[in-house]
């Protein structure tokens, strides 16, 4: 088993126990992350299904929740866990399964702040997720109830609570109020 000071790979990491904590491998070493509280589940949820169900039924790829790794560095590794992420089926063909951890990134990152998130560290995740080839990352902020888009080539969006949430360049049809995530 992995030690604190131990640096590992992430593939290592796939092979450690479940430790009743949730973490994530940052430069090699493992940290522990708080438990999400409700309201951030809640919130989570409420996206995944509306962008799920969205995708589902036409077909254009899968989502993935509940912290599914992204592999945003390596040597020493860095694997995210993105609260909601949704693959195409052009990065990921359909009837694929890849391994633990895609070698592709996927085209959208959902991030929802939960009150022990640090804005730095959000940040830090944005900056990585780009870095690695998604096309956007959202993050919402389920107490200001507002979403703040990024790209790796265009300026920073912001959706507020009277807005819809949209990712017209990569769902073009896709949206969903964002009071609608707040219910």
């Amino acid at each position: 088993m992995a030690t604190v000071d131990q640096i590992i790979s992430a593939e290592e990491y796939a092979l450690v126990p479940d430790i009743g904590h949730r973490t994530e491998l940052v430069r090699g070493r493992i940290i522990e992350l708080p438990p999400a509280n409700y309201w951030h589940g809640i919130v989570c949820g409420y996206i995944a299904r509306a962008l799920g169900n969205w995708v589902g039924d036409r077909n254009l790829g899968r989502i993935t929740i509940n912290d599914s790794g992204i592999v945003t560095e390596r040597d020493p590794d860095t694997l995210r866990g993105a609260d909601v992420a949704y693959y195409s089926y052009d990065r990921i063909p359909k009837g694929a399964h890849p391994g633990k951890y895609p070698d592709v990134p996927p085209e959208i990152v959902i991030e929802v702040r939960s009150p022990s998130e640090r804005w730095n560290d959000l940040r830090a995740k944005v900056s990585e997720y780009l870095a690695v080839g998604v096309s956007i990352v959202c993050v919402i902020d389920p107490d200001l109830r507002t979403a703040w888009l990024y790209f790796p080539d265009q300026p920073d969006r912001i959706v507020g609570p009277e807005g819809d949430l949209s990712f017209p360049e990569c769902l073009p049809e896709f949206s969903v109020p964002m009071r609608n995530l707040f219910e």
